[in-house]
């Protein structure tokens, strides 16, 4: 039986949640994934535990005994010319890759968000798939300059 644990604003995770949910990102998304400071960063803002926070909300999918799939999603605060949301991470526990877990933890944060999504995914990743399924669309190709 799956369960969703949904932290917002309102519903704010513990220090333990916290340390919980970065521990769980940083060894799941593997090659894909950030350093846990930054993991906790983005968690922070999509529960406005920070003074740069908008917002957002954090999901985790869990069964009986433990967490299976977690992801975050940030408020860009701009609408209108930019996606409303969008999905900073997204992992599932390695032991249940390619059962659903991943379909069902974005499906339940579409119809949580409010507004448009939008996500980065490297053309490698496997989860690409699901995204286009989904109804994702590559629609820019995203150019950077690091300073």
């Amino acid at each position: 039986m799956f369960k969703f644990k949904i932290y917002n604003k309102i519903s704010t995770p513990s220090e333990d949640e916290k340390q919980e949910i970065v521990n769980f990102l940083h060894t799941h998304l593997e090659a894909f994934g950030d350093e846990k400071e930054a993991i906790l960063k983005c968690l922070n803002f999509a529960v406005q535990d920070s003074d740069a926070g908008l917002g957002g909300f954090v999901l985790v999918l869990s069964d009986e005994t433990e967490n299976l799939g977690i992801t975050i999603v940030n408020k860009t605060g701009m609408e209108d010319y930019i996606p409303e949301n969008i999905l900073v991470y997204i992992a599932v526990h390695n032991k249940v890759r390619g059962k659903g877990v991943g379909k069902k933890i974005m499906q339940k944060a579409i119809e949580t968000a409010d507004g448009d999504i939008a996500l980065h995914v490297e053309p490698n990743n496997p989860a690409k798939f699901l995204y286009e399924k989904l109804g994702f669309e590559n629609k820019y190709l995203e150019m950077r300059l690091k300073k």
